[in-house]
Parts: C-alpha cells; structure tokens; sequence
C-alpha cells in the first residue's frame, strides 16, 4: 500500500462522514453480489462511455461533418465541466471505495474520488446533446446511457454513491449555468468582435491554469476558442454549407474526418515529443493549445482549401461583425 493510500484512509477514518463511506462500501459489495466475469468485462467496457476517448471523437464529428456551432458548445463545455471537475477532485481529495476496502476494486483510478468524472461528463455531454436533437427517443436513451455508465462506476468499486449524486449535482449546476447565461453571452462576444472574443477565451483560459492542476485544458481551451474566432473572421466554415450547389455526401464527410484527425494524430505525437520534452508544463499547455487551435481553425481551412468544405453565409470579416464564440 503507497503512502497516498495511507493518508486516504487515516483522513477517511477520522471524518464525519466516514459512516457514508461505510455505508456506500456495503451497497458496492450488494451489487458486486451479481458479479460475473463476463459481466465485469462488459461493465469494462461501458464505462469508458463517459470517458474522453469517446465524447472527444464525436464532438470532432459534430464540429467537422454537422454543425459547427454545435460542436464549439459541446466542446466547450465538455472542456469546462473536466476542469470543473478536476479542481473539485483536487480540493476535497476524496479516497476511492477500493482505498478503504481493496476486495471491491475491479479498476484502478489514479485521481481522487468525489465527484465522479465518468458520471458528470456523461451528463454534461448527453443532456445537451438531446436538448439540441429534440427527439424523445434520444433523450430516453441519454438517460439511459447516464443511468449505465454511472452503474458501472460502482460495480467496479471505483466510486462511492456519493460520488456519484457529487457529479450529477456538479453537473446539473454547470448546465443550468449554461443555458442560463448562453444567449446573452455569446450575443456580447458577437458584438464585441473577434478582440473581444480572444481576450475571453485567453482571460477563461489562464484562469483554469491558474486555479487547475492540468495545463493541458487550458491550452485546449485557448486554442479552440482563439481559433473558432479566427475562422469565424477569416474563413468562415460551415459543416453542411453546399459544395458546388450540393450537399456535402458521405465520402466528403469522411474525407474530412479522416483528415481532421490525421492532423491531431500528427500534432499529437509529433509535436507532442518537442515541446513535452522541451518545456514541460509550458509545453503540454502549448501542445493541447495547438490541438485546440488544428481543431477549429487548422483543419476547417484545410476542408475549405481542399474543397472538402464551403464557408458560412452572413459571416463578417471585420471584428464588429463576427458570430458569436
């Protein structure tokens, strides 16, 4: 047992709410009653649905091949909610079950406990997914798929109950800020102008630096915000704009994914080697920074060049005039 888990469990025995965990300890064990190994690959397997190697690749495909504002939402506010989540984690430090009790662990997890992040990012990317959709079938499924991936976080003794009701609290608050403040935000960007709309984001960026543990969504943030703006003013892209008088087709949609991510994958381990190595924090905040920047504006520029794209209609080149972030 390392120090760390040590310092977890002598802190989880004298607090207040150490009989919660106890209590959360034996609903794990209760579940964990249904345990087969098929079953425990299958939950394995599921619970990387709330992890970023899922959401990530499909707000790309929402923000290259659907619609771009869309995806700049979704991206944004997925990236809001990590951070969100991360500092939360960073200040409570909360053990895990399988801390207290390592027979109830089928996971490891190299974070703190509380709240969940598998639970909250499920909640912050399917709910406005299905709010923007508008379809009950896909707000059925959303639940659903909430209701699957947090099961699966304690089956596998990887989080408390608690740590679950955290998240989705964390979570609910995060959205209904969003759709609270929104509108009226992005319509004062818009106004402001592109300026206006990089010392936002860049201000946004070094606050999640200032107050994170992870230089890597600052980065992302800044280069995703300052580049949506920049192409917005420059070369305006819209993901379902007419190529030649025709919708965009399957091939063209795929093509443009593929080279989308071909880019990542190159800015990612290439330039990844350089600057880690190089600079460390600073550079794994420039890193992600480039990604975020090749996401919103490298590779819409590519797709238009490429005549894989077509630009937005009513979009201004001056800084007066630019949509809003």
């Amino acid at each position: 047992m390392n120090q760390d888990s040590i310092v977890h469990i002598t802190s989880a025995a004298s607090s207040p709410v150490y009989e919660l965990y106890q209590w959360g300890l034996e609903l794990i064990k209760t579940i964990q009653t249904i345990e087969h190994p098929f079953l425990t690959a299958a939950m394995q397997i599921l619970t990387e649905g709330g992890s970023p190697y899922f959401y990530l690749p499909v707000i790309l495909l929402v923000f290259w091949c659907v619609d771009e504002k869309q995806g700049m939402r979704l991206g944004m506010l997925i990236l809001v909610s990590t951070w969100v989540n991360g500092t939360c984690k960073t200040l409570l430090k909360q053990p895990r079950p399988y801390t207290l009790d390592p027979s109830v662990g089928r996971g490891f997890e190299s974070t703190y406990g509380i709240p969940s992040g598998h639970a909250q990012m499920s909640l912050s990317f399917w709910v406005p997914l299905a709010a923007w959709i508008r379809k009950t079938a896909v707000w059925i499924g959303a639940i659903l798929i909430i209701l699957c991936i947090s099961f699966t976080r304690l089956y596998l003794g990887l989080h408390f109950p608690t740590d679950i009701l955290g998240a989705w609290l964390v979570g609910g608050g995060i959205l209904g800020l969003y759709y609270l403040v929104q509108g009226p935000i992005e319509k004062a960007l818009a106004l402001g102008g592109t300026r206006s709309q990089m010392i936002s984001v860049a201000l946004i960026a070094l606050t999640m630096n200032a107050l994170g543990t992870d230089p890597r969504l600052g980065g992302i943030f800044l280069g995703f915000g300052t580049g949506y703006s920049l192409m917005l003013s420059r070369f305006p892209f819209s993901a379902q704009a007419p190529i030649r008088g025709k919708k965009p087709g399957l091939l063209v949609l795929a093509v443009r994914y593929g080279l989308g991510i071909a880019g990542i994958v190159l800015i990612y381990q290439g330039l990844g080697l350089i600057l880690s190595w190089a600079l460390y924090e600073l550079g794994r905040f420039l890193h992600y920074g480039a990604l975020g920047f090749w996401t919103s504006a490298g590779a819409p520029w590519l797709f238009l060049h490429l005549g894989l794209g077509a630009g937005a209609t009513g979009a201004g080149d001056t800084d007066g005039e630019t949509n809003g972030v």
